[in-house]
């Protein structure tokens, strides 16, 4: 049995997204079915839209960062009840049994987590994201919403939050460390929130200084142009982490520079391309080159709490279905301050 809800589907990599109907099955034993309130627009979502991480199976609805509330419970569901406010992010299920997901580390599956859109479920069916009204997910992959957080600013944090925050937990950013953020867009600004909160020192590495105000608002210490080839002399050796949010290509070589001795440089950002690197960046200063994806069910929860204890949320620009391809377009051309987001409702 199956349900049909309200969404906006992507059909090809050149059309734009349109309103659609989508299937999703009835609730079973151990499932939550979500009122989706709020979507965001993560720039994967386009990536995937558009092809340019392959072809997914068209037409595809993407979106995994939601926020709504809890409609019906299954009969074994234990943690959540009708009217709780709950998030879901880039996954929605795992095998449960490998030393991964026993740990909490579901995302790193060893038999590959579910995700949230372009993946395939335990029933063989496509999974289908957030751009819709309605999302029936196992229980053990939503997330509770504190109180403290509006549902439209934590939907963000469903994957652009838990995305910084966990390199920064696992590379220990916090008092007496400097950290530097490299891209002040949708991960950007809030991996500068995050710091901050953590009690780095943090600095903005961005191509230009014109979102400068911005970046010292949101806890900055300090702002470089990136554009400019002093930042890279005044600050050589400079930091302990920087954090990658960008998905565009920059000189890996010029950034490792940057590192203090043992210090790591972290990509969150996925560039459609490969990178290259001269291995003796990593030689001086015993520098690391590392990646993160996205964080457990555990940590996200972590996450979320820690965010509403700080007041921390996303700088959001709400937005209609109706403007979604227009936004898809701004996203790209880095026209957003700093994460546009649906207003399901509108679907």
């Amino acid at each position: 049995m199956s349900f049909r809800t309200k969404a906006y589907a992507a059909t090809s990599a050149t059309a734009p997204l349109t309103p659609t109907t989508i299937e999703r099955r009835d609730v079973g034993p151990l499932d939550v079915r979500i009122d989706i309130r709020y979507a965001g627009i993560c720039h994967s979502d386009i990536h995937t839209a558009r092809s340019e991480w392959g072809v997914p199976p068209y037409p595809i609805v993407v979106g995994h960062e939601i926020a709504g509330v809890v409609a019906e419970v299954g009969p074994d569901v234990t943690k959540y009840a009708v009217g709780d406010r709950v998030g879901v992010g880039c996954m929605v299920d795992s095998c449960g049994e490998c030393e991964y997901c026993k740990r909490g580390d579901e995302q790193f599956c060893a038999k590959g987590n579910i995700g949230t859109y372009n993946g395939v479920g335990k029933d063989g069916q496509q999974t289908q994201g957030g751009y819709s009204q309605s999302i029936v997910v196992t229980e053990g992959f939503v997330v509770r919403i504190p109180d403290s957080l509006e549902l439209d600013v934590a939907a963000p944090l469903l994957c652009a939050g838990i995305t910084t925050y966990s390199p920064l937990r696992h590379w220990n950013a916090g008092p007496g460390k400097k950290v530097a953020i490299v891209g002040l867009g949708g991960l950007g600004h809030v991996a500068v929130k995050i710091a901050h909160a953590l009690g780095a020192d943090v600095t903005v590495l961005s191509q230009s200084l014109k979102k400068r105000e911005d970046g010292l608002r949101l806890g900055a210490d300090a702002y470089f142009a990136t554009g400019d080839p002093d930042t890279f002399k005044q600050l050589n050796s400079t930091f302990d982490l920087i954090i990658n949010t960008v998905s565009a290509p920059i000189d890996v070589d010029a950034y490792l520079s940057l590192l203090a001795v043992d210090g790591t440089m972290v990509n969150v950002g996925a560039p459609e391309k490969p990178l290259s690197l001269n291995v003796f960046s990593l030689l001086n200063n015993r520098r690391s080159y590392s990646g993160s994806p996205i964080g457990g069910i555990r940590e996200t929860q972590e996450m979320l709490d820690f965010c509403a204890g700080h007041g921390i949320g996303a700088e959001i620009e709400k937005i209609t279905a109706g403007q979604i391809n227009d936004a898809y377009d701004r996203v790209v051309g880095s026209d957003v301050r700093y994460r546009f987001v649906i207003d399901t409702a509108t679907l």
